[in-house]
């Protein structure tokens, strides 16, 4: 019969196999891509549009409408998270109904991105008659992006001493007051954050904006409301898809990088200033 150091070293070594197991996986998908998409990637692939339907040329324009759509989804998106979390931390006294919001941002957290866009599409490209057009997209990606950055807020402003808020009103300040003066201020890494975590959300999500946001060519730069946008993750859908011609593939693991690597700078921009102001609760 093995004895219980036998077993915890056992137990040991079996955690050991699955956590080198669960790293080694994602750090065979990255090193795969950064292999295959370095080869692409050079001033004129970055810098020049596509020719031959992505055969040749670079990603300029499909990099310009990703960042559209990700600075548009946030832009939108902040706002309405800001004042959410606002109202169900200084306004909002029902801990049932709090109990009950914070379930519907975790369950509307986990919808597939795929539900996220036909819906969207019917209510705001036929509903509201916008079409496949970037305004479309930017207002999908923004509803999908909200639980994650209503998230990081409600993380952000729970987090603050009571004290913070006993002086305020020992100061005799109202409660826009309060929150103008302590609240957002005490709280402005949580909304740096969790705006850098909901963009590069945004900057991964291909299936709701697949057909209701984008195409694969024909287009540059939206001139108006309505006109749609060409963006990596279409790029990389439809040349990996179709392509035969190997420069092709080439293209798409270039683009697969790019698109990586800005996602990369997102979320490291979000550690780097979550590690330089930690919140309140952490100090």
């Amino acid at each position: 019969m093995m004895n219980n150091r036998t077993v915890e070293r056992a137990t040991l070594g079996g955690l050991l196999l699955l956590t080198l197991g669960a790293c080694s996986l994602p750090a065979v998908i990255l090193g795969t891509v950064f292999v295959k998409g370095l080869p692409a990637i050079d001033w004129a692939f970055l810098t020049r549009e596509s020719r031959d339907f992505g055969a040749g040329g670079g990603i300029f324009y499909q990099t310009l409408g990703t960042l559209t759509l990700m600075i548009g989804a946030a832009a939108v998106s902040l706002p309405i998270a800001l004042g959410a979390t606002l109202f169900q931390t200084e306004f909002l006294d029902s801990k049932p109904i709090k109990q009950v919001l914070r379930l519907l941002m975790y369950s509307l957290n986990s919808v597939p991105t795929i539900i996220f866009g036909l819906i969207g599409y019917m209510f705001f490209g036929v509903l509201l008659q916008t079409g496949v057009s970037w305004l479309t997209g930017t207002l999908i990606l923004a509803v999908m992006i909200l639980p994650t950055m209503q998230m990081s807020l409600l993380e952000a402003i729970e987090s603050l001493p009571l004290r913070y808020r006993e002086a305020g009103r020992a100061m005799g300040l109202s409660a826009w007051q309060e929150i103008k003066s302590i609240v957002v201020p005490q709280s402005f890494f949580g909304i740096v954050t969790g705006t850098l975590l909901g963009l590069a959300r945004a900057g991964g999500e291909t299936a709701a904006i697949m057909f209701t946001a984008t195409v694969f060519s024909g287009v540059r730069l939206p001139s108006s409301w309505t006109d749609p946008v060409t963006t990596l993750q279409t790029h990389i859908l439809v040349l990996a898809q179709e392509a035969v011609n190997p420069q092709a593939l080439t293209n798409a693991w270039g683009a697969g990088l790019v698109l990586l690597a800005l996602v990369f700078v997102l979320i490291l921009g979000s550690l780097a200033l979550r590690a330089r102001w930690p919140m309140e609760a952490e100090r």
